[in-house]
């Protein structure tokens, strides 16, 4: 089933984006790659993912922004979204869940954690 699941990384650090990319695809994901908001925004209406693993601080788009978008257009409020940021405070976590996020993972994070819980996560997509 996760073949057919489409998980789009977006941040604008090279190193993160590299090793998501490659976690995601070991994991038997189809996985697209986005550098900031906006060129997240171009695949998401193309590609429809069906989870976004997402960064905040980004330049032209930011985290929130994207998020925001995806959760108020009715043919992507679907998608799962998991906000992975740098942004640990309580107050920054309160503001991702309140727009939107599935999951709210702060940086530095323990690959193995995050990919059981984008694996639960497409469990859920996969028996709803």
């Amino acid at each position: 089933m996760k073949q057919q699941l489409k998980v789009l990384v977006v941040d604008d650090e090279p190193g993160i984006l590299m090793s998501l990319e490659f976690l995601m695809k070991k994991e038997g994901y189809q996985v697209f790659i986005a550098r900031d908001g906006e060129e997240a925004l171009d695949i998401i209406e193309r590609e429809i993912p069906s989870i976004i693993l997402l960064d905040i601080m980004m330049p032209n788009v930011d985290g929130y922004e994207v998020c925001r978008f995806v959760k108020s257009t009715l043919k992507l409020s679907h998608i799962k979204i998991v906000f992975l940021s740098a942004k640990n405070k309580e107050s920054d976590m309160e503001k991702g869940y309140a727009i939107g996020a599935d999951l709210y993972v702060p940086k530095p994070f323990s690959t193995r954690t995050l990919v059981s819980k984008v694996n639960a996560l497409a469990l859920g997509i996969a028996t709803s």
